[in-house]
């Protein structure tokens, strides 16, 4: 079963908790980061790959229904308030759900099978990515990748055999590859837990070359290596 990658977005640091409960009983749920409102969930969108949010509607500043307008449309919505009136307003948006607290388990697992549903991640997991490089579209199998570098607007994906360039973003490929064979250890760089010879406070070494890991990335690249 594929991980679902979740973030939680509430100026409620009560509801914020009680999400974070119900969440860490279901199985294959990552929570990413619990944010207290839309602009803080906006920076954590922007260097971090994110599946689902759990998003609060009525919040000072911005509003849910505004962060969800401004997201990318691969990142999908489920709709959390204490207002049945927003409902409308959820579904014009084509979320996912819509969840009206207080939230019982059995209604968050109905949520997200929904997802899960509509995003075909019951099936088995493919164990290769197809990117397009030199105009051509080219089949990379996950197993042979190292590395994934970004640079700019464009990509390196550092194999066993050759480099491969592509002009894609990194959270959109990050979002393609098996969560328990790859993690983020940089805004620039995704490397290959299976291929890390070796690691220190400061860096991972792949294939006998030494990548920095960053603040933002050392917690969660530590307790992923911890679990190995």
């Amino acid at each position: 079963m594929s991980t679902i990658r979740c973030l939680i977005v509430d100026d409620e640091p009560t509801a914020r908790d009680i999400m974070n409960h119900l969440l860490e009983k279901i199985a294959a749920i990552e929570i990413v980061a619990s944010c207290k409102n839309a602009l803080e969930a906006i920076k954590v969108l922007n260097k971090t790959a994110v599946d689902l949010i759990f998003l609060d509607i009525n919040m000072p500043d911005m509003s849910g229904i505004s962060l969800a307008n401004s997201i990318d449309k691969n990142t999908k919505v489920i709709f959390t308030t204490a207002y049945r009136e927003y409902a409308v307003d959820g579904f014009d948006l084509q979320a996912v759900d819509y969840l009206l607290k207080p939230i019982s388990l059995e209604r968050l697992v109905q949520a997200i099978q929904k997802y899960r549903s509509e995003n075909r991640l019951d099936r088995p997991s493919k164990d290769y990515l197809i990117v397009r490089s030199d105009r051509k579209m080219v089949k990379i199998n996950f197993a042979d990748i190292l590395l994934i570098e970004s640079l700019s607007d464009y990509l390196k994906i550092h194999t066993k055999e050759k480099i491969i360039v592509t002009r894609e973003t990194i959270s959109k490929i990050e979002k393609e590859l098996p969560k328990n064979e790859f993690i983020r250890i940089h805004r620039s760089f995704i490397v290959s837990i299976p291929h890390i010879t070796s690691y220190t406070n400061e860096y991972v070494e792949i294939n006998g070359t030494p990548l920095g890991i960053s603040r933002t990335y050392r917690d969660t690249f530590f307790k992923t290596m911890e679990k190995e």
